[in-house]
């Protein structure tokens, strides 16, 4: 399997640690999608990364699929469970956290654009989300040692990358001061070897 993606996107580190936790071989081919030329659109109609591609050429993009057919693959830690409740609440887990992930890349990408095209009230709306579901998730993990009880999870990756990302991109939000659980889970997360070996180069 070969992985198109960048170092630096929570979604691609997401699905790195999936892999990881598996303990599947897999070639990382580096893509920046804001580049030129960028080769996701090949493999993605809406020019995203991760795109991962199988052995027999066939193409699965999007996080959230990709994760889901990587669990299938090995009955070596499975991440997420079979269809009922217990799943719908990983998956949960895991749409809160893809869309911290979505708020924070949109506010650095409003940052990027020209002083006098970026609008705060927008960056404002972003930052609203992310505390949002920052005090959700902090409420909902309680005193639990991960996600979803006591066993790592396909939840628990999606938390650790999310809120990663937020320490790379966002350090000044300082979302530790408020959310203890989280931190608290996050300092377990980053211990893992899964974790350590996918870290944003610069973090």
């Amino acid at each position: 399997m070969r992985l198109i993606g960048s170092l630096t996107s929570p979604y691609v580190r997401k699905v790195r640690i999936v892999l990881a936790e598996k303990k599947l071989d897999y070639e990382l081919v580096l893509d920046d999608p804001w580049a030129a030329n960028t080769q996701a659109p090949a493999f993605n109609p809406l020019g995203k990364v991760p795109c991962l591609i199988l052995d027999e050429n066939e193409t699965l993009f999007d996080s959230r699929v990709i994760v889901e057919y990587l669990d299938t693959l090995s009955p070596v830690g499975r991440l997420i469970p079979p269809p009922g409740r217990e799943r719908i609440a990983v998956k949960r887990w895991e749409a809160i956290a893809d869309g911290i992930m979505d708020a924070a890349t949109s506010m650095i990408q409003e940052s990027r654009r020209p002083q006098e095209q970026q609008s705060a009230s927008w960056a404002d709306r972003q930052k609203g989300k992310i505390y949002a579901a920052l005090d959700h998730m902090n409420s909902l993990l309680g005193e639990q040692p991960y996600c979803t009880g006591v066993n790592l999870c396909l939840a628990d990756i999606a938390v650790g990358a999310a809120l990663g990302y937020l320490d790379f991109r966002n350090p000044s939000l300082d979302w530790r001061a408020r959310h203890a659980n989280l931190a608290r889970l996050t300092e377990k997360l980053d211990a893992r070897p899964s974790f350590v070996s996918t870290r944003p180069p610069d973090a």
